[in-house]
């Protein structure tokens, strides 16, 4: 099969296209995929790098990605709700590759109407929007709150599923970006890099913070008491003194049910992912150096 191998780390040059890797076996409850496209994601370079080696060890050599989008080829003996044919999606592991092993249970249908090759940017960042708010935050309805980075991919997934679950939602954004912002369909919208914007704003019930750093101390000072500040990035140097706030960090985890439900409502109209641009598998390094310069968007690499 295709794929992209790393036997080390180091820069995106330690990305590797290969055309004859063995192929992934079917276990029992396994399917195996014929991928039609993946994406690049954050967590792909700094794991590459070594950056986040401690939280995710690899066995060397090894295929990085989280995000597959394709067809059914073949299933294993115990599989009952998949067929060779069946269009899939999934967030899965090793899946710079054009087949892909994914256990059953990680697994759900891609329904009629949406494109398969725009759908593999969805899976890692929608679940990690999903669970930052439902999960790490626990929204409630009626609840305020402020989605930090909210024009990013998981910032976008977050605002979602904010709203769907009867929230008042805030969109932070660069001051710049305020325009763009309102058709996310946030209630408001607030520059978190105008110091003046940030000093009016009033405390809110909870923050999903995707953006990290001094923005994330900040906005952790804005979570009234008994309040939620959920986090997907690293974790602010104030967390401790911020008494009666409840700090949690998300690892997005597989939730099919949860992708389908995105899917849906990507294919409804209700749920958009600008993809910025398409490249070939082959072309993973280069992707790779493209987001880590930042502001590029969300790259999908297709077979």
């Amino acid at each position: 099969m295709k794929a992209v191998r790393m036997y080390q780390y180091g820069g995106p040059d330690v990305l590797t296209y290969e055309d004859d890797v063995p192929p992934p076996v079917a276990g029992p409850d396994t399917v195996l995929i014929r991928s039609v496209a993946t994406s690049v994601n954050p967590i792909d370079w700094k794991v590459r790098s070594g950056v986040r080696q401690k939280d995710f060890p690899l066995q060397l050599p090894a295929i990085l990605g989280k995000d597959v989008s394709g067809v059914v080829m073949a299933i294993g003996s115990e599989v009952r709700n998949f067929r060779p044919g069946d269009r899939v999606i999934a967030m899965a592991d090793a899946t710079y590759a054009d087949v892909v092993a994914v256990p059953e249970a990680l697994l759900t249908h891609l329904p009629d109407g949406v494109d398969a090759i725009d759908a593999a940017a969805i899976p890692l960042v929608s679940l990690t929007g999903d669970q930052l708010v439902r999960v790490a935050a626990k929204v409630a309805p009626g609840w305020t709150i402020l989605v930090s980075g909210a024009l990013g991919s998981v910032g976008r997934a977050a605002v979602h599923v904010a709203l769907k679950e009867g929230a008042k939602v805030i969109a932070g954004v660069r001051g710049r970006q305020l325009e763009e912002a309102e058709a996310l369909g946030a209630h408001a919208a607030v520059a978190l890099d105008d110091e003046d914007a940030m000093a009016r704003l009033e405390p809110v019930d909870a923050v999903a913070d995707t953006v990290g750093g001094e923005t994330a101390a900040r906005l952790l000072r804005k979570v009234k008491a008994g309040g939620r500040f959920g986090y997907a990035s690293v974790l602010p140097d104030n967390a401790a003194k911020e008494a009666g706030v409840e700090v949690s960090r998300v690892f997005a985890q597989p939730d099919p049910s949860r992708l389908r439900a995105f899917a849906d409502d990507l294919r409804d109209g209700t749920f958009t992912l600008p993809v910025s641009r398409h490249m070939p598998l082959s072309d993973a390094a280069a992707a790779h150096a493209l987001l880590e310069k930042g502001g590029g968007g969300k790259i999908v690499l297709t077979m």
